[in-house]
């Protein structure tokens, strides 16, 4: 991770964001290859968004955490709509069996949580990365 500040034409810019949202009704569906999958899956949508980068992602057994560089050109909720739409769209392609537990709803609940970065990001990035370690206390029953 660097600490350079990006370019655009006429801008300057560093502006990372933590991200953490979940699936409808905080369903625990998340284990295993489902988890690799999602994470294939949010890091190739980002890669199509110029300028977007994943620091840090975790997707836990009921929820996912990011921490990303958005250019200024997108607004964060442009982003997450972009990003939970077509994720949901592409869960479903690879795993009907969602579709279908979910009776054909959306697949990511409404809304999501969000926060600026500050000037040091690197205790988010510690936080997700212990997300899993913290999950794992949790009395969880795998499918």
């Amino acid at each position: 991770m660097s600490n350079d500040i990006d370019r655009l034409a006429h801008t300057k810019w560093d502006c990372k964001y933590h991200i953490v949202w979940a699936p409808k009704y905080r369903q625990k569906v998340f284990y295993k290859e489902k988890r690799k999958e999602v994470g294939k899956i949010l890091r190739e949508l980002c890669r199509y968004k110029e300028g977007v980068e994943i620091i840090e992602g975790e997707v836990c057994v009921d929820h996912v955490h990011i921490l990303v560089s958005i250019p200024p050109k997108y607004s964060v909720g442009g982003f997450m709509g972009y990003l939970k739409g077509k994720s949901a769209l592409k869960v479903y392609d690879r795993r009907p069996e969602l579709r279908y537990k979910n009776r054909n709803r959306g697949f990511w609940c409404r809304g999501y949580y969000v926060d600026s970065s500050g000037k040091d990001p690197r205790k988010i990035e510690l936080y997700i990365r212990k997300q899993l370690v913290e999950d794992a206390r949790l009395p969880y029953n795998e499918e």
